[in-house]
């Protein structure tokens, strides 16, 4: 059967469970972009259409993707749009659109002046407080309100929402700093207004760690998929469970001697004789190719190390100290058994890469 991921649904939806608990008063937007994280989209906002209050996603045709395949939640617009014909197609399909630069607010009067009639959207007007990535900065949030009301489009509604740079690290004050920026627009927005707006802050760790940082809707990712957001707090303290288990099988087992090297470039030399397995894996599957040795693979049996380079379509495994490895025998990559944290600790990198990169010639077996 070769190389598949294994998506447990029933764990997506108790990670949403999780969240919910930890945001009691908060609506949430699964965020389902790139994918759902690896996992498919469409699959993954099916499970949890019955749950979620609405779906987050980077790109229109991610959003498209979502309405064309049957889902009618709240789908936001994490990037808005990046022309006229996008907010046309985004407006017809009933998005969410954040808003967070003038040349935004631009297409919007552009778009009055034509006086095409479409159905009136919920906007996010983005505040920047200190990601100092997309948004506003706080003096000029207001500017932009004002401009936004006054372009000539009808809004169902016009909110307010920001992003946590460094809620993953809880003795930070960069997040406290933040959210102090934004009750003072808050504040301000009320007084020119006359209402508060309906607000939007936190993420996975702003969701799990903040209670202050989350908002009237919370926008949770990567710990939907069972991933913790914080170092400090792993996922099963968190109480989530991991959704995908990456796993494939042993293809051939091999006798090494002594002193003879495995792989590409002989990056790996066996310090005795040795039993190698080789996997069918590699980095056209999304395993990183720089995944260095010793880099651990889980068995039924236990552990054993990665030996050597990652080649396109296969690894090689040292299981000298697991004599019952056979062809044939499935190893977990990432998943059950092993945390895709750990591996991406090992390759130098984050889990969200890794589960991004698993590659479309991947099968997804979906169960729960």
């Amino acid at each position: 059967m070769g190389i598949r991921a294994r998506i447990d649904l029933a764990a997506l939806r108790g990670n949403f469970a999780v969240l919910r608990r930890a945001a009691p008063g908060s609506h949430a937007f699964a965020v389902v972009k790139a994918d759902a994280y690896g996992h498919g989209a469409l699959r993954v906002a099916k499970s949890l259409s019955g749950v979620a209050d609405g779906f987050a996603v980077a790109r229109l045709g991610e959003a498209m993707e979502l309405r064309d395949g049957g889902i009618e939640r709240p789908i936001l617009l994490l990037e808005g749009v990046s022309g006229d014909d996008e907010l046309v197609v985004a407006l017809a399909a009933g998005l969410d659109l954040v808003v967070h630069e003038p040349g935004q607010i631009a297409m919007f009067r552009r778009l009055a002046a034509g006086g095409a009639h479409h159905p009136p959207p919920i906007v996010w007007l983005k505040a920047d407080t200190g990601m100092n990535r997309l948004g506003f900065r706080p003096e000029a949030v207001l500017e932009a309100r004002s401009q936004l009301l006054a372009c000539g489009v009808a809004l169902q509604d016009l909110r307010l929402m920001t992003h946590l740079a460094r809620a993953d690290e809880p003795g930070v004050d960069t997040t406290k700093a933040q959210l102090a920026r934004l009750t003072s627009i808050v504040t301000a927005w009320q007084h020119q207004a006359g209402s508060r707006p309906v607000v939007s802050i936190g993420n996975s760790a702003g969701a799990l760690l903040w209670p202050a940082g989350q908002g009237d809707w919370i926008r949770p990712g990567i710990a939907l998929y069972g991933v913790a957001p914080s170092a400090e707090r792993g996922s099963a303290e968190s109480g989530l469970t991991p959704v995908m288990t990456l796993s494939t099988e042993v293809i051939a087992l091999r006798e090494v001697p002594r002193g003879e090297t495995v792989g590409y470039g002989g990056a790996w030399q066996a310090a005795r004789d040795s039993k190698i397995a080789i996997l069918a894996a590699g980095y056209a599957d999304g395993l990183p190719r720089h995944l260095p040795s010793g880099a651990p693979v889980a068995f039924r049996t236990g552990r054993a190390p990665l030996a050597g380079r990652v080649s396109m379509d296969m690894i090689a495994v040292d299981v000298t100290d697991l004599p019952a490895v056979a062809v044939g025998e499935r190893a977990v990559l990432w998943g059950e058994g092993l945390p895709v944290e750990e591996v991406a600790g090992w390759a130098g990198t984050i889990a969200y890469e890794l589960l991004c990169a698993v590659a479309p010639r991947v099968p997804r077996e979906y169960v729960g």
